[in-house]
């Protein structure tokens, strides 16, 4: 009884700030007073009808989804070679291509500002998807590393010794099995760069406004619901992302757990 009781006041704790930023969104006049006073939808709906907030929802998807293909392009043969080298050395590469997410973002963010102003692409809008594919690439490198320790290499083997070449036995045998991982390696970048403000902000400056840049620079101004309803929006499309990959995927295993039969 006490457990239970533990957990539920662990779970008001941490849902509480949701809820009132919640009940902030819906707001009906602009003001930070919760709980709301009356009810609106208004500031959702000024996400995509005002040009500034409409850009800079469309720079975060575009961003978010570029740099989340690029860290799966990255990720992808590096897991694929870490798992076919089993050579110490070989971790070498995956040492460096967790490194990036381990250090603090600030660290990471720099290092960027100082590669790009030196070699004078600093503002570009590319930049960021590099930054962000650079800064997430763990994610998806940390899914597929686990896809593929999840196959049965004699498979491979079978496929080998039947005459197919390793980018066949890639494509009909290795791609099927690890592609829950590859999609979950995914969304985890999409979401995580969707809510990314400081490595962003040190590639590009002012130069393209994501939603988070734009939320701090607007705060400059004052406050406005809009700003809420942005956060609401990062929380359900997150919520909504995960759900799915729990729904149709092995939540647990895609998170590093092993069932308890592969102990």
């Amino acid at each position: 009884m006490l457990t239970r009781i533990y957990f539920v006041l662990i779970a008001i704790f941490l849902a509480a700030p949701i809820v009132v930023v919640a009940g902030v969104s819906v707001n009906e006049k602009q003001s930070l007073t919760f709980p709301p006073q009356g009810f609106s939808l208004a500031w959702y709906g000024a996400i995509f009808a005002d040009a500034g907030w409409r850009s800079a929802f469309f720079a975060s998807l575009g961003l978010a989804l570029a740099s989340a293909a690029l860290a799966v392009a990255i990720a992808l043969p590096l897991a694929w070679f870490l798992w076919r080298r089993l050579a110490p050395w070989a971790n070498i590469f995956q040492i460096l291509g967790i490194a990036p997410f381990t250090l603090p973002p600030v660290i990471t963010a720099l290092g960027l500002l100082t590669f790009w102003a030196t070699t004078g692409f600093y503002g570009q809008p590319w930049t960021a998807v590099i930054g962000h594919a650079i800064f997430f690439v763990t994610l998806p490198l940390v899914t597929l590393s686990l896809g593929f320790s999840a196959i049965d290499r004699s498979l491979v083997e079978a496929a080998s010794t039947m005459g197919a070449d390793d980018k066949t036995v890639f494509r009909t045998v290795v791609l099927p099995l690890i592609r829950p991982y590859l999609v979950s390696g995914y969304a985890f970048a999409f979401v995580l760069s969707l809510n990314e403000y400081i490595v962003a902000y040190m590639t590009v400056g002012f130069t393209m406004e994501t939603l988070p840049i734009k939320i701090f620079n607007a705060l400059r101004y004052g406050y406005t619901p809009t700003m809420a309803s942005v956060t609401i929006l990062f929380v359900v499309v997150a919520a909504l992302i995960f759900g799915l990959v729990a729904r149709f995927g092995d939540l647990p295993k895609l998170l590093g757990a092993m069932a308890a039969d592969d102990r």
